[in-house]
């Protein structure tokens, strides 16, 4: 083998070893009050309500359960803390845009989720979701200039892969990548993933493993 390729090989047993560890829900924060005092480093996942945040948490750690998984979008009214392996803790973050739940509501976990990510010093990187079938919302934009003003690095993952085309998946793919080339704190390299055919989730997790402790 390359260099290269002992090397992402390397990574994807690291990923694959640690994720087969004990991944444990450790805390939940529904005010910023409530957040609790950073412990481990931390990686966290944003996104629209319906981009599937619980299902890619739950396929990355192989467990079915771990995350709450509905079919109403907008269950995830908190930041919700898991502890994988005393190495990294996983944050799943509010869904944003659910035009169902209350303009207080919506305000309020808005500030929630800006707070902590204007003031988290254990945070290593946002994984920011969007929808492979449909690409970046007017919504997802705005996270993407907050993330930029915060200085807090992160990278897209396109979900729901296997529900689109190829060529549509590529026009998405290639229309976010020209996005990310105007954002400061955004990597250039797209994670393009779909939770129920399991694609993706190795090299993701290898990413994902890089900022454990």
């Amino acid at each position: 083998m390359s260099t290269d390729a002992e090397a992402h090989a390397l990574a994807l047993e690291r990923g694959r070893w640690l994720f087969a560890q004990a991944c444990d829900f450790a805390a939940g924060a529904d005010s910023h009050e409530r957040v609790p005092e950073a412990t481990l480093p931390e990686i966290a996942f944003a996104g629209r309500s319906n981009v599937g945040k619980s299902s890619l948490v739950n396929a990355l750690t192989g467990r079915k359960t771990l995350a709450r998984v509905s079919h109403t979008p907008g269950r995830t009214q908190q930041i919700n803390f898991f502890d994988l392996a005393g190495q990294l803790m996983l944050v799943d973050l509010p869904g944003y845009g659910y035009a169902e739940v209350s303009k207080k509501k919506q305000k309020n976990w808005g500030i929630l989720i800006q707070d902590y990510l204007r003031g988290r010093a254990a945070l290593r990187c946002v994984y920011l979701l969007i929808d492979g079938r449909h690409g970046l919302k007017p919504l997802d934009r705005q996270i993407m200039t907050l993330l930029d003003e915060s200085a807090v690095a992160y990278r897209v993952v396109l979900t729901k892969i296997d529900e689109t085309s190829p060529p549509d998946l590529g026009a998405v793919l290639a229309r976010t990548t020209e996005v990310l080339t105007g954002h400061t704190a955004a990597f250039p390299q797209v994670f393009t993933t779909s939770s129920r055919k399991s694609r993706g989730i190795e090299d993701l997790r290898a990413e994902v493993a890089s900022h454990a402790a």
